[in-house]
């Protein structure tokens, strides 16, 4: 399932980099967000209309809307970034949830796991390049997607306690049209007869891999499919190399390397420390090198 997540978030890049060609990022957000609705009906079918019934709809919209940005900010990314930096630099999601525990859940992160952050950082850095001549403005947007990501996977850590993995899948595709659709508007165009297969296959990619990866987080723990999940970075450099001449330079993947390196320590931690609590809460609670 992971796996299949990957590849069709990968695959869902390069349908929005064709779409791009004719269409604005906000707009192409729009219909990948309808169509991927469209192809999230089904889940009713298979459920009922119950499956739409939550007592934490407050929590969902506030949820999706941070979520809107972040996707307006990486679709925004996709389209004026390099694939394989911008999909890189989106690796940096789990420093920004580390960050947010502390913040927003309170949790207590000791000197391993910071220090996995901040070279999570140094690796953004070597990325982006900001004192050279090859740095883009459009790193900070990708990084903002990012940041804002992190909170999005915040937000899921309260909703999976309580909510089956369908229903966050079919509310959050449902919530995400309206709430992108004034961005869509800004800028509005009728797309050409070329541009919609694209958004077609954009909305059926995206649906499908969210699906995949949220049932591929309730069958396995997640520090165990977090390799699995960058799969998505070597689709998009091998797409991208063969469909839009694009090469991978030596510090994208040196600093996707320690991103990714950060990113796992980061997720095998936390996993380890969530077994100890659950096997013996006082002594995870007193864990020395979180």
């Amino acid at each position: 399932m992971m796996v299949a997540s990957a590849t069709l978030f990968g695959l869902m890049a390069v349908a929005i980099r064709y779409a791009s060609h004719t269409l604005h990022a906000f707009e192409i957000a729009f219909f990948r967000c309808t169509f991927g609705a469209l192809f999230a009906l089904p889940l009713l079918r298979v459920h009922g209309w119950q499956i739409l019934r939550t007592q934490r709809l407050g929590f969902y919209v506030a949820r999706c809307l941070v979520g809107t940005v972040s996707m307006l900010c990486g679709f925004w990314a996709l389209v004026h970034l390099p694939l394989a930096q911008a999909v890189a630099l989106s690796y940096s999601t789990p420093m920004f949830v580390t960050i947010g525990a502390v913040l927003v859940l309170g949790e207590i992160v000791r000197l391993r796991r910071w220090s996995a952050v901040v070279a999570g950082f140094i690796g953004v850095l070597v990325i982006m390049r900001p004192a050279t001549a090859d740095f883009s403005s459009a790193s900070l947007v990708a990084l903002a997607a990012a940041a804002m990501s992190g909170l999005v996977t915040i937000s899921i850590k309260f909703l999976s306690r309580s909510e089956p993995p369908d229903r966050i899948v079919l509310l959050t595709t449902l919530l995400w049209v309206p709430m992108t659709l004034p961005g869509a508007l800004a800028v509005w165009q009728w797309p050409t007869l070329e541009a919609w297969p694209w958004l077609v296959l954009s909305g059926a990619l995206g649906t499908g891999g969210h699906y995949c990866w949220t049932r591929a987080l309730k069958l396995a723990d997640a520090s165990a499919l977090a390799p699995l999940s960058y799969l998505q970075l070597l689709v998009v450099a091998v797409l991208a190399w063969l469909l839009f001449d694009e090469t991978v330079d030596r510090y994208t993947v040196i600093g996707a390397v320690i991103v990714i390196s950060s990113s796992l320590y980061i997720a095998r931690r936390e996993a380890r420390l969530a077994r100890a609590q659950h096997n013996d809460p006082v002594i995870a609670k007193g864990e020395p090198q979180a």
